[in-house]
């Protein structure tokens, strides 16, 4: 299987990131992970879109090829991030590459509720017409106080956070499988 990860922080020590790198290694022998770089898709303009640049074809393409999403969010200001819905405006127009695509979502904050405010929007988002994603239900993945959960080398060390992630990509593959039959 082959999942790319969409991380909705661009900040280079990124909790979120470091998470999603964490899931890239420990998860390997399980499925691939490509991280996709958002730094350097520009703000989505519909005067562009049927021909948008190389750069919003590539990253296109790359979630087209993919077999599923795994959105990667922190949440700023009790929602998604700017840079997080500016990937999903690219996403959701023209070609659609997200629809009937499987996604799952998770996120990390220094919070002790993790993103849930932020996972809750994104989910509704990801039913949007343009977007039209099935979603993993019932396996949120809220990690809170992160920074006590992970080293500086980017390992979640947190044991019981690290079985729950354990289950829940358990649980991805089964539904992925089932989904996809």
């Amino acid at each position: 299987m082959k999942v790319v990860a969409i991380v909705g922080s661009i900040r280079k020590e990124s909790y979120n990131l470091k998470l999603a790198k964490f899931i890239q290694t420990r998860y390997q022998e399980r499925f691939e992970l490509e991280i996709l770089n958002v730094r350097d898709l520009p703000f989505y303009d519909q005067d562009i879109e049927n021909d948008p640049p190389v750069v919003v074809k590539e990253f296109k393409s790359k979630v087209a090829n993919a077999d599923a999403v795994l959105w990667v969010t922190p949440e700023y200001n009790g929602t998604i991030p700017g840079v997080l819905g500016n990937v999903i405006d690219w996403l959701s127009r023209v070609d659609k590459v997200m629809i009937g695509k499987p996604s799952w979502i998770m996120g990390a904050s220094m919070g002790h509720l993790g993103t849930v405010k932020a996972q809750l929007h994104l989910r509704d988002i990801l039913f949007a017409l343009g977007i039209s994603s099935p979603l993993l239900p019932g396996n949120e993945v809220y990690v809170g106080a992160v920074h006590e959960k992970i080293d500086k080398e980017g390992t979640l060390t947190h044991e019981p956070t690290v079985q729950f992630l354990d289950t829940v990509v358990d649980n991805f593959i089964t539904w992925f499988n089932h989904h996809n039959r």
